[in-house]
């Protein structure tokens, strides 16, 4: 069969005529009278595969490319993008941003990063590792995960399938300062979903492995049988009464906390004052012992950017050092805002770490000694203005610090700036497959509400 992907980005896209693209297109747009312009290309290919129950259900191809331009006139901004490359479309899209820019009220805020603030050396941070992968070899690779899922115990007896994705995609960002860079990237993952059943009812479980490079990722049997594993663990699940006890973000779903506390400290809230961490920058809001740090040029790393989406240079920072908020998240336009200075996170942050205070999982078990592990949660209950945080969850219930039982159908209850100072733990089990990578994190008392 023929190869799902070439083996190499530069057969779908020529990186010189990509160049030349978007100089094109900021000439264009100097010449109708802009002061400012920013081109920013994108082009990816990919192969997803679905199998269930051993067949195949879905098989997807995608080859897809877009432009798009921002042109300033003065404070005036207007946006237009396409996937026509052509010189007749592309024309016409610096027209239209062009027009738009004319229309819109002025802003004085708007325009591109300080020339100044341009990434100078763009570091190859080895993102990039195509997967020469056959499409049967995808399929193989997929039953394979799902087929070792259901062996485990006749009590996994269904799936909702076992999923391969293998993408490379090509970024290309240029502006009117005389600023270009471009960078391919790879993104490799493989999951598993089962379901497993017994006599008092079902219940669904997942796991998953994702990668920069494919040899990366975990052994196919293995996130099979962790899936299974993990249903299995949920059946016969009790519920509980309405109570305050500590809770365990197991380090699986912790990324979410952190995740809430990003976006509280982020420029468009800040501005917009829609965060309960309004004016909270050199205050303490963990407790001593909690360090939260960014770095975004790890070698093969998810979540990192030699620049960012202002084609600002992106740099190594404390967010959070000994419980006190070090830095905002800027981009040009919400530092201008705020008049503050940029931080480089235009399009978010890039690998975002918080360093343990304590060992493994089982150490903070031992540490929470009676309370809730959180392995799942539900709903979108987060007010990042008033920090109100009400989620469904399910999970398993410590005593004498050791897991007794599953539990589940019980609802999470707090208020996110309270839980950030009550963060008494961050465990050494690091999730590693995202942008933020975090251990199980240990909360000193919420409230559960049960039956």
């Amino acid at each position: 069969m023929e190869k799902a992907l070439p083996s190499q980005l530069n057969e779908f896209v020529n990186v010189n005529n990509y160049q030349q693209i978007s100089k094109d297109m900021l000439e264009m747009a100097q010449k109708l009278g802009a002061s400012q312009a920013e081109v920013g290309l994108h082009a990816s290919i990919g192969l997803n595969v679905t199998v269930r129950l051993g067949e195949v259900e879905t098989l997807e191809f995608n080859r897809d490319k877009a432009v798009g331009i921002t042109v300033y006139a003065g404070q005036r901004k207007g946006s237009a993008s396409t996937t026509d490359i052509t010189a007749e479309s592309l024309k016409s899209t610096v027209e239209a941003a062009y027009r738009l820019a004319k229309l819109t009220e002025p802003d004085p805020f708007a325009g591109l990063a300080l020339s100044s603030e341009m990434a100078k050396d763009i570091k190859n941070l080895d993102l990039y590792h195509p997967w020469d992968l056959h499409v049967d070899e995808a399929i193989k690779l997929a039953k394979t995960c799902e087929h070792h899922a259901l062996a485990v115990d006749k009590k996994i007896n269904n799936s909702d399938g076992a999923t391969l994705s293998s993408s490379q995609s090509f970024h290309l960002y240029s502006n009117s300062h005389g600023f270009t860079g471009a960078y391919p990237t790879s993104r490799h993952s493989l999951s598993c979903v089962v379901i497993a059943q017994d006599l008092q009812g079902m219940e669904r479980d997942y796991q998953f492995t994702v990668a920069r490079k494919s040899s990366l990722l975990e052994k196919a049997e293995n996130v099979g049988i962790e899936a299974a594993n993990r249903a299995l663990k949920r059946l016969n699940a009790k519920k509980l009464s309405t109570q305050r006890v500590p809770v365990l973000f197991h380090s699986s779903v912790a990324q979410g906390l952190i995740g809430h506390f990003l976006a509280a400290i982020s420029g468009g809230r800040l501005f917009r004052k829609s965060t309960f961490l309004l004016d909270s920058l050199h205050k303490k809001i963990f407790q001593d012992n909690i360090h939260i740090y960014e770095r975004p040029h790890i070698q093969v790393g998810i979540g990192s950017a030699p620049f960012d989406n202002d084609g600002v240079a992106t740099k190594d920072k404390d967010l959070v050092k000994n419980g006190i908020i070090e830095s905002y998240i800027l981009s040009a336009y919400s530092a201008r805002k705020l008049n503050m200075p940029n931080t480089g996170n235009a399009g978010g942050t890039h690998n975002v770490f918080i360093q343990p205070t304590h060992g493994s999982f089982d150490d903070l078990v031992k540490t929470m000694s009676r309370g809730l592990v959180v392995m799942e949660l539900m709903g979108q209950g987060i007010n990042l203005v008033t920090g109100d945080y009400s989620r469904g969850a399910a999970g398993f219930w410590v005593e004498n610090g050791e897991i007794q039982y599953p539990v589940h159908e019980i609802t999470i209850a707090g208020n996110l700036q309270n839980m950030f100072k009550q963060l008494v733990g961050v465990g050494s089990d690091i999730d590693k497959r995202g942008g933020i990578q975090t251990g199980s994190l240990l909360i000193e008392e919420m409230t559960l509400a049960g039956v």
